[in-house]
């Protein structure tokens, strides 16, 4: 057998060794996964929240198989019917009225960053610095690096490109004390996901929203991992009772075929022709699949599954840090959740997970990330649950 983690070491740069772990995946079906030696396990990693409906779902599958067949891949020159099917059906169900196709969240947020500068040039007299908040996380470009409000990304890439301020999250003052006739936008998480799943006061948003409406700027929402379903509605924003100007979409947008996305209000979106573009975003195989995803999620509101579903989960949470005293914290929204300890305990419960059938992510040291398929029912949340009583039952107190 072919040690896959050896090859790896050969052949690979090193960029994931710290988040790798001795598991080589080979199969999936639904939240099911299985490794190379035939071991199967329950997966609550899903992909980084991209696997919404689990894994090999047939909805996927058709939709690739049946696009496969006709057209996979031709440039933006030419009209693509997938691709302009996916762009209604996301306008018609957000309250946003353009689309940009692209194959990242990296791409999304980017794009929306650059959008937002060419509003600043347009109707703000060359507005171009936008505000983020520490511990964001919007992606490993030299320009998302800048915008991602951790120190750590930052030191090695010094000089950053200019134009992001970085103020503490969930402080309305820090941002109104930020904003300068130099701001064109507020970029914001409306979870900070990548930092242990921080949850914002619920009028957060809404205090926001109101502070850019009255200075004039973009609100731009990335919702990268918190939307398609993920918080228990289809788009997080909706839960805050706010409207973006612009929104970033991608990871379960194609049930794990890579796709990105922008969103903007008609008059947020100033690009003239020639202003963005790419080669492979848009392309038919992946807006298909997205398409067929959308489709499948609004009209079996599996957003809503989500939600009943996340409740159930954060109760068997809620019940083991009654139990467990280093347990501090069960927090997040539908099924974006965190289990965070007293001490740094993460990589020890990861494994004790992984020898066990689970797939959890170590999200900070002190942290576990629970990031499932938006499918699953009662049965693999109790059997999560169970899998974790175990495991908590050998931490040393």
């Amino acid at each position: 057998m072919t040690d896959w983690p050896e090859v790896e070491k050969k052949y690979l740069m090193r960029t994931f060794e710290k988040v790798r772990v001795p598991v080589v995946l080979v199969k999936g079906k639904g939240a099911r996964a299985w490794d190379d030696k035939g071991r199967k396990y329950l997966d609550f990693v899903g992909g980084w929240a991209v696997n919404c409906l689990g894994h090999s779902h047939p909805v996927v599958v058709k939709a690739l198989h049946d696009q496969a067949k006709k057209l996979i891949h031709t440039s933006n020159q030419f009209y693509t019917v997938p691709q302009l099917q996916l762009a209604e059906l996301l306008v018609d169900n957000s309250c946003l009225q353009r689309v940009f196709f692209g194959n990242s969240g990296l791409e999304a947020n980017e794009g929306a960053v650059k959008l937002a500068r060419r509003y600043g040039k347009l109707k703000l007299n060359g507005a171009y610095e936008v505000i983020t908040a520490i511990g964001s996380f919007h992606g490993r470009s030299l320009a998302m690096t800048a915008a991602t409000g951790q120190e750590s990304f930052h030191l090695p890439y010094i000089p950053l490109p200019e134009g992001f301020i970085n103020v503490k999250y969930n402080d309305i003052e820090a941002i109104q004390a930020a904003t300068t006739e130099k701001t064109c936008a507020v970029m914001l998480e409306l979870i900070e996901a990548e930092s242990g799943v921080i949850v914002p006061d619920t009028d957060y948003v809404k205090k926001v929203r109101r502070w850019c409406n009255s200075r004039g700027i973009l609100l731009i929402l990335d919702e990268i991992q918190t939307g398609i379903g993920r918080l228990g509605k289809l788009f997080g924003y909706q839960l805050y009772d706010v409207e973006p100007d612009i929104m970033t979409l991608a990871k379960g947008l194609a049930g794990g075929v890579p796709i990105g996305a922008f969103l903007a209000k008609e008059n947020a979106s100033v690009f003239a022709p020639g202003d963005h573009g790419g080669t492979f975003g848009g392309n038919p195989l992946a807006c298909a699949t997205g398409y067929a995803v959308m489709k499948y999620i609004i009209a079996n509101d599996i957003a809503g599954h989500a939600a009943t579903i996340g409740k159930y989960l954060i109760e068997k949470l809620e019940k083991l840090k009654k139990k467990y005293p280093f347990i501090t914290d069960v927090r997040g929204r539908g099924l974006l959740l965190a289990v965070e300890f007293d001490k740094e305990i993460g990589q020890q419960v990861l494994m004790s997970c992984l020898e066990k059938g689970l797939l959890v992510n170590k999200v900070k040291a002190n942290a576990i990330r629970l990031m499932p398929p938006l499918i699953i029912g009662n049965k693999e949340v109790d059997e999560a649950a169970d899998i974790l009583d175990k495991v908590f039952s050998g931490i040393v107190k």
